[in-house]
């Protein structure tokens, strides 16, 4: 008979908007004891999960369960790569990102079930600056609005939103000088995004075509917009179409050394942090080890009642265009005014 796997679940009690307090007696329930022999540890405070699953890689355990949000998975992934133990998910946050782009079930159930199925396969992750990313990184707009949504004390994607509509604006472009194999090249840019997979989270598709396999990410530069355009490059993220924007300029590369006009917010997952001038990003190629799903299809959902609300409302702002573009000041006034409406009808 096969030795059982041994299985540490991490388990971030405040992460995301669901609760988590049947957790214990749901993975009790679904987990198969005959294969696995599992230890359930709740984080305490920020960086404890990246302590646990040092500690569980350290001692050899096989598999360290990431429950929580990216957060919680970009600090349990970091502490297993280049390890034999390897990382599973169970989604439980506000975004998602990792656990949707591998197709793993936002239901906890059926993210149970592939545990059990226990097939682990390997996958790249890169660096910012030396820190692990496992999904995303940037700098710009979107690091701005990390910092905006760690500091609003509430989650999901409505915050997320919120603080989109509200700071979109007001926010400056930067300049920035790319250096890769190819060469030198200088953008003014709204953000620079570095993907490793495909989405931010809650199906916002920053790079619809990015893989975990290929050595590489995917460099997204969002060339600066005016507030007429600006609904239609929202919309475009939800519906994988950003690289047919105009505004949108994309490369593939193993690494990259960006220098930007001044220090500032940088993010790895949606977590910010400031640091200078000089970033250096990176892809270790097939360096963790992740539980994945055998039967992973694309998403073919159709767009939530949200996203068809979005859609409707950015339609409206497309017919009025040119008006807009008569009279600025008028146009500034309206927008503001269908950014408030959204704002109620996102919280309706």
């Amino acid at each position: 008979m096969d030795t059982k796997k041994r299985i540490t679940f991490v388990i971030n009690p405040r992460a995301g908007t669901q609760k988590k307090d049947e957790l214990p007696q749901l993975i009790s329930q679904q987990l198969d004891h005959s294969r696995f022999d599992a230890e359930l540890c709740f984080t305490e405070y920020a960086g404890h999960a990246a302590e646990i699953a040092r500690q569980r890689a350290a001692d050899g355990t096989d598999i360290v369960v990431a429950v929580g949000g990216d957060g919680t998975v970009n600090e349990v992934a970091r502490s297993l790569v280049h390890t034999q133990t390897a990382l599973g998910i169970i989604p439980c946050g506000s975004g998602n990102g990792l656990a949707r782009h591998l197709c793993i079930p936002i239901d906890q159930r059926k993210a149970l079930q592939l545990i059990n199925e226990c097939r682990i396969e390997s996958f790249d992750y890169g660096l910012i600056n030396g820190l692990p990313f496992f999904c995303t990184c940037g700098m710009g707009f979107d690091a701005f609005i990390s910092l905006k949504f760690a500091e609003a004390g509430k989650r999901g994607p409505i915050t997320y939103i919120e603080n989109v509509l509200k700071e979109g604006l007001r926010y400056r472009p930067e300049t920035y000088e790319i250096v890769d194999e190819n060469g030198t090249t200088c953008h003014r840019a709204f953000l620079i995004a570095c993907a490793n997979a495909s989405q931010y989270g809650n199906n916002a598709y920053i790079a619809p075509g990015a893989t975990m396999k290929d050595g590489q990410m995917d460099v997204i530069i969002m060339e600066p917009f005016d507030a007429l355009e600006a609904p239609q490059i929202a919309a475009s993220l939800f519906m994988k179409t950003l690289g047919t924007n105009s505004k949108i300029k994309t490369f593939r590369a193993r690494s990259i050394h960006i220098r930007r006009s001044q220090p500032g917010a940088i993010h790895y997952d949606g977590d910010p942090i400031m640091t200078g001038t000089d970033i250096d990003v990176s892809i270790e190629h097939l360096g963790i080890r992740i539980i994945t799903n055998p039967n992973a299809t694309e998403d073919k959902a159709q767009p939530s009642q949200i996203l068809n609300a979005f859609s409707d409302f950015f339609n409206n702002i497309n017919n009025v265009r040119e008006d807009l573009r008569d009279d600025l000041e008028k146009g500034g006034r309206k927008i503001q005014a269908i950014n408030k409406v959204l704002l109620r009808m996102l919280r309706s």
